[in-house]
C-alpha cells in the first residue's frame, strides 16, 4: 500500500510497503500455478510439494511477487488519482531482505491534461489554384518520355537536354579517387537532375568518343559525409548520345496507356493534377496549425518522454553521422538545445494530437491501414514485400497507424478552425515552407 507521495509537476515519487506476509501469499500463488506443470525426479507431474518448490524457485518467485504488488499498488493508485503514467515508473527496494517488510519507492512521470482548445479561435491560409492547361501538356509529355525510343546518333551529333549520354566516369577528390564515384557504361538523361547540380549540364555539347572533366561542388548536405562539401572532378568518357524519340500523341497513343482517346486520356491527367493540388493544401493547411497549436497551447511535458525523443535524435544524428570521423567540423556536433527544443515540440504536438483525436472519437479503421500500405507499396518495384515487412513487423504497424491516426485528427481540427482563401500559382502549392 502507498504510504506517501512527493509530487512536483508531472513528476512523482511514491512509497509504499509490503509485509513480508503478503509477499510470501503471492510467491506462493504463483509457485502453485508453476507447480501445475512442474516435473521434478521423485514427483509425478503437477504434485510437487509447495515446500520443494520454495525450496528451489522462491527467492524467483518473490521477486515476481514483488513486482505484482507493487504495480497493483500503483494501478489502484493511479485510478484513484486520476492520473495516467508517461512511462514505466523506477522502482527501488532498498535494502529488502528476504522474510522482511519491504519498502518501495516508484518514480514516475505522469500525461498532462489537454488543455480545452478553442479551434474556431484559429484561421489557416487555404491555398486554391486554377489548373493551367500547359500544366496537362506537361504532365503528357513526360508520360510520351516516359514512352520513348532513345535512338543512337552518329558521331557529329552535339548531346542536348533530354538526350541520354552513355559514360564511363571516375570521380576524384584532389589526386585521389574516392571509393563509389566510378561507373562504366552509365546511362545518364541529361537535366533528369540525377546527379550533382552541375555534371549534366557540363555534359551536354560533347559529342561520341569526347574525353573531357567535369568539376562540381558536392553539396553541404550530401549524404557521405567525406563528400559533403567538397570540390571534386570527374573524368568522363562519353561513348554514345542517344536522343529519345517520342510517339506521336493521338488516340492509339492514349489506348496504349489504358484511355479510349486523347481527350479521355487528358480529362484523367486533369483529374491527377487537380488531386495533387488538394493534397498539397490541405498539408499545408496541417502545418500551419501544427505550427499554431505549438505556439498557442500550453502544457507541460512529462521529461521521461522528452528525453526518450531526444536519445531518438541522438541515436538517428550519430547513424548518419557514423563515417564522419570528425572530417565535417561542426556539422558532425549534435546540438543538444536546437533538438531538444524540436524533441519538446514532436512531444507536444503528439499529445496534443492524440489527447484531442482519442476525446473526439478519430479511429484508423482497417481501410486506413490497407490504403496507407498500398501507397508506400505503389512506390517499390516488388509492392508484395511492403506486405509481408508489415505483416511481420508489428512495430512498424503500430508506428503507421499513429501516423495515420495524428493525420486524422488533425484533418477533424482543420473541420473547427477557420480558413480563408488564397488564390495562387499552381508552382506556390509545392514550394518548400520558408524557414521561420
Amino acid at each position: 500500500m502507498i504510504k506517501k507521495e512527493k509530487i512536483k509537476d508531472l513528476h512523482y515519487s511514491v512509497t509504499g510497503v509490503l509485509t513480508a506476509d503478503e509477499i510470501q501469499a503471492v510467491a506462493d500463488e504463483i509457485l502453485t500455478k508453476y507447480g501445475a506443470d512442474a516435473k521434478m525426479p521423485g514427483f509425478r507431474k503437477g504434485h510437487v510439494p509447495l515446500s520443494v518448490l520454495r525450496q528451489k524457485y522462491n527467492a524467483s518467485a518473490l521477486g515476481e511477487a514483488i513486482d505484482k504488488l507493487m504495480n497493483g499498488d500503483l494501478e489502484k493508485y493511479a485510478t484513484d488519482k486520476k492520473i495516467r503514467l508517461a512511462g514505466a515508473p523506477r522502482a527501488d527496494l532498498g535494502k529488502w531482505e528476504i522474510g522482511n517488510d519491504a519498502e518501495y519507492t516508484l518514480e514516475f512521470d505522469i500525461l498532462p491534461t489537454l488543455p480545452e482548445i478553442d479551434l474556431e479561435k484559429f484561421t489557416v491560409t487555404k491555398k486554391t489554384t486554377k489548373l493551367d492547361e500547359a500544366e496537362v501538356d506537361t504532365a503528357i509529355e513526360n508520360l510520351r518520355r516516359a514512352r520513348s525510343t532513345a535512338e543512337k546518333q552518329p558521331a557529329e551529333y552535339v548531346a542536348k537536354n533530354g538526350d541520354t549520354a552513355v559514360i564511363d566516369f571516375t570521380g576524384y577528390i584532389g589526386k585521389d579517387a574516392f571509393e563509389g564515384g566510378a561507373a562504366k557504361m552509365h546511362h545518364l538523361v541529361l537535366g533528369s537532375g540525377s546527379f550533382i547540380p552541375g555534371f549534366e549540364d557540363q555534359i551536354i555539347g560533347h559529342k561520341s568518343g569526347d574525353e573531357f572533366d567535369v568539376n562540381v561542388k558536392f553539396p553541404k548536405d550530401y549524404h557521405a559525409d567525406n563528400l559533403a562539401g567538397r570540390a571534386a572532378r570527374f573524368a568522363v568518357v562519353l561513348h554514345e548520345v542517344r536522343k529519345h524519340i517520342l510517339p506521336e500523341l493521338n488516340d492509339e497513343f492514349a489506348k496504349s496507356i489504358g484511355f479510349d482517346t486523347v481527350a479521355k486520356l487528358r480529362e484523367h491527367v486533369r483529374d491527377i493534377l487537380n488531386e495533387q493540388y488538394a493534397a498539397a493544401s490541405q498539408q499545408e493547411m496541417r502545418n500551419e496549425l501544427l505550427d499554431i497549436l505549438a505556439d498557442k497551447i500550453k502544457l507541460d511535458l512529462p521529461e521521461v518522454v522528452v528525453a526518450q525523443e531526444l536519445q531518438m535524435a541522438k541515436n538517428e544524428h550519430e547513424h548518419h553521422h557514423a563515417h564522419c570521423d570528425g572530417k565535417c567540423g561542426d556539422d558532425c556536433k549534435f546540438d543538444e538545445k536546437k533538438e531538444r527544443k524540436e524533441a519538446e515540440r514532436r512531444v507536444k504536438l503528439g499529445l496534443i494530437l492524440a489527447e484531442w483525436g482519442s476525446a473526439n472519437k478519430v479511429e484508423v479503421t482497417r481501410d486506413d491501414l490497407q490504403q496507407a500500405i498500398w501507397a508506400e507499396a505503389a512506390h517499390y518495384p516488388d509492392p508484395k514485400q511492403i506486405f509481408e515487412f508489415y505483416n511481420k513487423n508489428q512495430n512498424a504497424l503500430t508506428m503507421l497507424r499513429g501516423m495515420i491516426f495524428e493525420r486524422k485528427s488533425l484533418d477533424a481540427m482543420l473541420t473547427h478552425v477557420k480558413q480563408k482563401e488564397k488564390v495562387v500559382k499552381p508552382s506556390e502549392l509545392f514550394e518548400p515552407a520558408k524557414a521561420k
